[in-house]
């Protein structure tokens, strides 16, 4: 860690100059302007970020689940970087190559389900997303099927901003004001089973089977290009899938003729202790979109692993793969990625992951004793807990949500010294998502101060102290 910290001095010409010059991502620059300082991280280590006053958080959103390493490995990736930098500072990919991005791709493949060797490098997550969809409509087109110029997702699901991205992401409030999406997207139910009727998990299987099916049929099978969904999806609170519904999805993409993309953009990469979590439904998609944890935020690197036969289509003669991207698979982002894989390995962090998934589940349930708890679900170190409005499951109406997850919750969590997202793309909720290289002792500190932040909002808003 830095000896010295940010000057309080230097802080405040910080803040200045970030209230007059600076745009935030998802920002409300109104508060600035108020007078609202924005957080700033100044330095971290291991699983702590300090802000430039010395204040120490413990981070348990792995900085928007990209930090899967934490803030200790610097030197070793410092290495790496400084290594590739001297030796290739630069090259692009357009019909040309350099040897980490070939290297990555090998080592990506040897990973990935036995159909999927071939790798597309982009520089993020949306632009996989975006890449993906642009991947799927050339393969089609090569196999005389132009007409398949639509995509089925999720409701709920979150898939990126850019154009592409955005059109399949299933919130209506991140579209609207951009008027038409760049193309026609069906969005089928996602996998949140709490408030579910179904007598079993089977029955719910089907339900979520047939009612994408009919999404499908209602589009017009032949017109279809891909179905895209998470293994487990963030936006609504981390819902994972049940039983056969993976299998059904592979089944369904197979008859109709479209291709399945498992958007791997956060659960990729250890998340929920394998590279890739598709894998524990024992289903090869036929593209996976990846980003944040393939350098674990070392640098800024996505990638869309593509199966063989999505491919071929790029190997004929005269053919030109029409897509690209100029920073897209980086030098030394790449060499930060095989870095990244090999500490994996040597540290055993998707071991650590498994061991400790059932410790961090047994502790989260413990919260459900608040009334402000109605649900605990996730899987890994990637866990959302559904914040309802009394004991018996109701819901908060929308100025009490509001208060309760743009307000309350970040100021108390934060006071607190955690780091975690409080988020209502859906019903309210509270995530927690660590550091894959996280303690069971730093885990229950997260997770003791979570529960701090959770009764003090279950006596402010349902107990009136």
């Amino acid at each position: 860690m830095p000896d010295q910290p940010t000057t309080a001095l230097k802080a405040a010409e910080l803040q200045a100059a970030a209230r007059d010059h600076l745009l935030l991502h998802f920002g409300q620059h109104a508060n600035l302007r108020a007078g609202q300082e924005v957080f700033m991280p100044d330095r971290a280590e291991g699983v702590h970020v300090y802000d430039a006053a010395g204040k120490r958080y413990i981070d348990g959103l792995s900085a928007l689940f990209c930090a899967q390493l934490g803030y200790s490995y610097g030197p070793e990736f410092a290495k790496a970087a400084e290594q590739q930098l001297l030796r290739l500072p630069f090259s692009t990919l357009w019909n040309t190559a350099h040897p980490a991005a070939i290297e990555l791709a090998e080592r990506l493949a040897s990973l990935a389900p036995d159909t999927i060797n071939r790798v597309f490098f982009t520089s993020g997550g949306s632009e996989s997303v975006e890449s993906a969809w642009k991947l799927a409509r050339m393969y089609h087109v090569a196999q005389g099927q132009p007409q398949r110029t639509k995509a089925i997702a999720r409701r709920t699901a979150y898939h990126g901003l850019t154009m592409g991205a955005l059109a399949l992401t299933g919130i209506p409030a991140l579209k609207e004001p951009f008027g038409a999406p760049a193309f026609e997207v069906a969005h089928a139910p996602n996998t949140n089973r709490y408030r579910t009727t179904d007598a079993d998990e089977a029955a719910f299987t089907r339900r979520l089977l047939a009612e994408t099916e009919a999404e499908v049929l209602q589009a017009g099978p032949d017109t279809v290009a891909m179905l895209i969904a998470e293994p487990v999806q963030n936006a609504g609170g981390c819902f994972t899938a049940p039983a056969g519904y993976w299998a059904g999805l592979r089944e369904m993409a197979d008859r109709y003729g479209f291709l399945l993309v498992a958007d791997e953009v956060i659960t990729g990469f250890g998340r929920i202790g394998e590279y890739f979590a598709v894998t524990k439904h024992h289903v090869a998609p036929d593209m996976i979109t990846t980003a944040k944890g393939l350098t674990s935020s070392y640098a800024t690197l996505g990638a869309v692993l593509v199966a063989d036969k999505v491919a071929e289509p790029f190997y004929n003669d005269g053919v030109t793969l029409l897509h690209g991207l100029t920073f897209a698979g980086h030098p030394v982002a790449a060499a930060t990625a095989l870095t990244n894989l090999d500490i994996f390995e040597r540290d055993g962090v998707l071991d650590n992951v498994r061991a400790l998934t059932g410790h961090l589940y047994k502790r989260l349930t413990e919260l459900t004793d608040l009334d402000i708890v109605g649900d605990v679900r996730g899987d890994g170190f990637f866990w959302a807990l559904e914040l309802v409005a009394g004991s018996d499951g109701r819901r908060f109406d929308t100025v009490r949500k509001h208060e309760l997850v743009k307000r309350f919750l970040p100021t108390r969590m934060r006071d607190l010294g955690l780091l975690a997202r409080a988020d209502d793309r859906g019903d309210p909720v509270v995530q927690l998502a660590p550091p894959l290289i996280a303690t069971q002792e730093e885990l229950d500190q997260m997770v003791d101060l979570l529960g701090q932040a959770l009764t003090d909002a279950d006596r402010h808003f349902l107990h009136g102290r």
